[in-house]
């Protein structure tokens, strides 16, 4: 797992990945992640993580979240992910971030 720039914000560490050219958004839906404005839904299996940064909130330590920097080279994209982490995490965002973590292990 990668660490934030210190004392990086979530929107300050995504406006940098953005920048380094992982441009586009990604959300769960049933079948995977959709890059957001597009009707492409791709498995989770198709992408490389190439960075995971996790961010706690200041005050609240279950506002957790979790920021994945990744890369589809088959369909030429990079983009950002970004889940609830704990237990607060949407069952889609669980089901994705775990075939995300079984396909980085093979």
């Amino acid at each position: 797992m990668t660490v934030p720039t210190p004392m990086e914000t979530l929107s300050e560490a995504v406006d940098r990945l953005t920048a380094d050219g992982y441009t586009q958004d990604f959300r769960a839906e049933r079948d995977g992640l959709r890059a957001v404005g597009t009707d492409c839904v791709h498995p989770p299996e198709a992408f490389e993580i190439d960075a995971i940064l996790r961010f706690e909130g200041e005050s609240d330590p279950a506002d957790e979240s979790g920021l994945f920097a990744l890369r589809c080279d088959a369909h030429g994209m990079r983009g950002t992910y970004v889940v609830a982490y704990g237990p607060g995490i949407d069952p889609r965002d669980a089901e994705m971030v775990r075939r995300l973590a079984d396909a980085r292990r093979r």
